[in-house]
């Protein structure tokens, strides 16, 4: 039998190839359902990510919505601690953060009210499975402790899976949402 730790191993993989394939073949406007959801929510602090590798983007609707409110990026602060949200706008000079991802050159921190969650894989049931460090996990456990805060999943259909191997740790997605279509959970 194996151990959760290879079962979430080759769940990655398999997820990596359907992710890859998705993102290979992706048409304009893939995030046109995540502005819609947005728009919904003007005003309200919230943060993005800077899309890596194969990511889904979400950099449009994070421009749409930072003509309206705060708008951040996550900033890894060291392994196995929750990320930190610096202030961002479209156009602003970045720098190479860790992993590949671009942060804000200067830091501005804040804490939004809606985070916009990358993933590797994702169920109907809110499950989500990342890269593996925690990060979203941990955070989303430190905004909740404090406020409610929406977590939305973006992704692309194809990365959907029947069935996750999740731990007690693993936050939860409120939402999900994907090139699409919108998924309340």
């Amino acid at each position: 039998m194996m151990d959760l730790t290879a079962i979430k191993t080759q769940a990655r993989k398999a997820a990596f190839a359907r992710r890859k394939a998705a993102f290979d073949t992706a048409t304009p406007g893939q995030s046109a359902h995540l502005s819609e959801v947005l728009a919904g929510y003007r005003g309200v602090a919230l943060a993005g990510y800077m899309p890596i590798r194969t990511e889904i983007s979400p950099l449009a609707a994070m421009a749409e919505a930072a003509a309206h409110g705060p708008v951040g990026v996550p900033v890894i602060q060291g392994e196995a601690m929750p990320l930190e949200f610096s202030r961002w706008e479209p156009d602003a000079p970045l720098r190479d953060g860790p992993f590949g991802a671009r942060v804000p050159i200067t830091d501005a921190f804040f804490e939004p009210e809606i985070v916009i969650v990358p993933l590797v894989a994702f169920d109907a049931k809110g499950g989500r499975l990342g890269y593996g460090g925690g990060f979203y996990d941990r955070t989303l456990e430190r905004l909740r402790a404090r406020r409610a805060t929406l977590a939305i999943g973006f992704a692309f259909d194809a990365q959907e899976a029947d069935e996750l191997p999740l731990e007690p740790t693993d936050q939860p997605l409120d939402m999900m949402i994907t090139e699409s279509r919108i998924i309340e959970l």
